[in-house]
């Protein structure tokens, strides 16, 4: 990633060589951050591997490693909520991927559109967002 502080727009590393150096932590992942692609809004914040990021470059559809299940997680495959990648970038360390997706539904697992929706507002931190679905809804559970 170093190489391309100096690069012009449109210059560039290929891919290959830029996935084969990223750096991993001692538990083989990278954080992710999924974005919404035409609004900017920050959606949810999961780990991915090298077997999940390649999967999600190759097919398009976003997805993670679990850590509490410790495997791959295709973001809706339980909830039905997709991403679907539009670009992936990353940080200038190339330690922190950014998923710029479109996000069928909502993101977070308790049916709100965003992770965050915990604000920290005069010394107390509030939910700014209701949800959009149920969590019994949106994974079947009655």
């Amino acid at each position: 990633m170093k190489e391309n502080e100096n690069a012009r727009i449109g210059e560039g590393l290929p891919w290959d060589r830029v996935s084969d150096h990223l750096p991993f932590n001692a538990d083989g992942l990278l954080p992710a951050i999924a974005q919404q692609h035409d609004t900017g809004e920050v959606l949810m914040l999961a780990w991915m591997n090298r077997e999940s990021l390649e999967e999600t470059v190759v097919t398009g559809r976003v997805c993670y490693f679990s850590r509490s299940r410790g495997k791959l997680w295709r973001k809706g495959e339980s909830s039905g909520q997709v991403q679907h990648l539009v670009e992936l970038r990353l940080d200038c360390d190339g330690d922190t991927l950014l998923l710029r997706v479109q996000q069928d539904g909502p993101a977070c697992h308790t049916g709100r559109r965003s992770c965050f929706y915990n604000a920290l507002r005069d010394g107390r931190v509030v939910v700014t967002d209701e949800p959009l679905i149920a969590p019994e809804e949106l994974y079947g559970k009655k």
